[in-house]
């Protein structure tokens, strides 16, 4: 059974930083392509980052980049995103995904396996 468990979020202030984690169990790990999703309360889910299987390639969507890193330790069957510049628009519950594929997609239908979500609050 395919099991993928987030956590590291919390409520931080405008400007500062947290860092995601997504442990995966019940897959071999190093064959997913894996994705960060956040939802906001209202809104659609929207992609955020993802990695290749083998951390050879990632993608992050606009309103992230330079300020997310997606990335993955597949010795511990783990993916991370840090989150730096904090802004009030990027408060959701966000969300890990996997794939088998190795192309990074973006959309949300494209994943397979989710996680339960760790709610990211941030203040201004």
């Amino acid at each position: 059974q395919v099991r993928l468990v987030e956590s590291g979020g919390g409520l931080v202030q405008a400007g500062g930083s947290l860092r995601l984690s997504c442990a995966a169990s019940g897959l071999t790990f190093s064959m997913y392509t894996m994705a960060w999703f956040r939802q906001a309360p209202g809104k659609e889910r929207e992609f955020v980052a993802a990695v290749s299987s083998n951390g050879g390639s990632t993608a992050h969507a606009d309103s992230v980049k330079g300020r997310f890193t997606v990335s993955r330790d597949n010795a511990k069957n783990t993916v991370y995103l840090q989150m730096n510049s904090l802004k009030p628009d990027d408060t959701a519950a966000y969300y890990c995904a996997a794939r088998v594929w190795t192309p990074i997609a973006r959309a949300p239908t494209d994943y397979a396996y989710w996680g339960q979500g760790t709610q990211v609050t941030v203040s201004s």
